[in-house]
């Protein structure tokens, strides 16, 4: 068996930043434990699997160690090979998930524009002791989520200065934790931690802007925003809000184009 693969570091116009993700083309679905496998053979935070569709296509991602419910840069990575290597003519594509319904993605020249849910989040009253404990830092305030906690903070230094006890965090009853503040050169920054799916940190996380852009939009009094992940890699996102559903937006660029053989 031969599958096309492409690596992409999405988020970024440059390769050696944004965050790299693989995209493999099926001509149909094959076993579960062989798509976990590649994954994890890749050992990148998310491998994408596309199957074409008459009209759009069927996606899934996979960490090394799991499937995950949505993921950003591993579908905008996805039109971006679609859009720029494999000749789809149009400047629209649809993906069909399994957990997170239709997802649309629009090219509008060399950027990329995602329609996701929002996934607005919900303050907690109270949070996990150990939470403090892995960031060695105090949090203002802590939200939940669908699937993760959402950390807030005071100053961008502050967010870039966390090194978390990774072990720590992997105890925590979430996919993962977002921590965020106010940026000094956007609107707002944030860092993804997730050592419970194999990704102890994420360089640039689209799903986790379904939550925090929400957030911002609302403390902020504006529906347009500019986004910083300040990961080591680094990326930038633009973004906008429309109630039930959030837009991101980006670029991408290949790294590497291959077969994978089974």
């Amino acid at each position: 068996m031969n599958i096309p693969i492409y690596q992409i570091d999405a988020f970024t116009s440059e390769v050696f930043s944004g965050n790299p993700a693989a995209v493999c083309i099926l001509d149909e679905w094959i076993e579960d434990r062989l798509l976990q496998s590649v994954a994890a053979e890749n050992n990148l935070s998310e491998t994408a699997y596309l199957v074409q569709n008459k009209n759009d296509f069927d996606l899934r991602w996979f960490t090394p160690t799991t499937e995950v419910e949505l993921c950003g840069h591993a579908t905008l990575a996805s039109a971006f090979v679609q859009f720029f290597y494999r000749e789809w003519s149009e400047d629209k594509i649809r993906f069909r998930t399994r957990k997170s319904g239709q997802l649309m993605v629009t090219k509008k020249g060399e950027v990329l524009e995602m329609d996701f849910p929002a996934r607005p989040p919900a303050h907690l009253r109270t949070h996990p002791d150990a939470l403090s404990r892995a960031l060695g830092v105090t949090p203002k305030k802590v939200y939940g989520s669908a699937e993760d906690l959402m950390v807030v903070f005071d100053s961008e230094k502050t967010i870039t200065e966390i090194q978390p006890d990774f072990a720590i965090l992997e105890q925590l009853d979430c996919r993962g934790i977002i921590i965020t503040a106010p940026g000094d050169r956007c609107d707002f920054v944030s860092r993804f931690f997730a050592p419970k799916v194999g990704v102890p940190e994420d360089p640039v996380t689209g799903s986790a802007h379904c939550v925090l852009i929400p957030y911002w939009a609302t403390v902020l009094g504006k529906n347009e925003l500019h986004a910083l992940q300040v990961s080591k890699r680094g990326g930038e996102l633009f973004c906008g809000f429309a109630g039930e559903r959030v837009r991101i937006s980006g670029k991408a660029a290949l790294y590497l184009e291959g077969t994978v053989t089974i």
